[in-house]
């Protein structure tokens, strides 16, 4: 009786799985294994890779994509409602900014030169105020880079006829 090893068995199903793949063809961008259909086309071998052909169905002719006038954008608004818009948002963006620049007042006063004042539970635990004063930075940075998107956006909005 023959005895078979682990490793011979390995070899033998790798050798079996070697066998059980035919060799691939490429013809553009079809795929054959008939031997005898790619010579006829001049199709090359494919080698050392596995090749999947998902089938599947694509429109004959796809539609070029519409370009966007300006007539088409949406409907046209009359210049006083756009005005009184424009006024509308820029209101807004200011009153948003004075509550940022107040907001970052308060954080500046509270960061204190990056030497704010420490509270009760941060006495004895020096790490918690080390992660307090990171947080009021970060929060100093992020409000400052706010107050700047909310001057480009007031300045993007065109130039009202009264100023304040």
């Amino acid at each position: 009786m023959t005895q078979i090893t682990w490793p011979g068995l390995l070899l033998l199903l790798l050798c079996a799985n070697a066998q059980a793949q035919e060799r691939i063809y490429r013809c553009g961008n079809v795929y054959t294994n008939t031997v005898t259909e790619a010579q006829a086309k001049n199709c090359k071998l494919v080698e050392g890779a596995n090749v999947t052909v998902v089938q599947g169905t694509r429109p004959a002719s796809q539609p070029a994509p519409k370009q966007a006038s300006s007539a088409s954008a949406g409907p046209r608004v009359a210049s006083q409602e756009q005005k009184s818009r424009d006024s509308d948002a820029r209101l807004i963006l200011q009153s948003e900014l004075k509550k940022a620049e107040a907001r970052q007042t308060e954080l500046l006063k509270e960061y204190n030169n990056g030497e704010p004042d420490k509270r009760g539970d941060e006495v004895r635990n020096y790490q918690r105020y080390l992660d307090r004063v990171a947080e009021l930075k970060a929060s100093l940075a992020r409000n400052e880079s706010d107050m700047a998107g909310i001057r480009r956006e007031i300045e993007r909005l065109p130039a009202s006829g009264s100023t304040r």
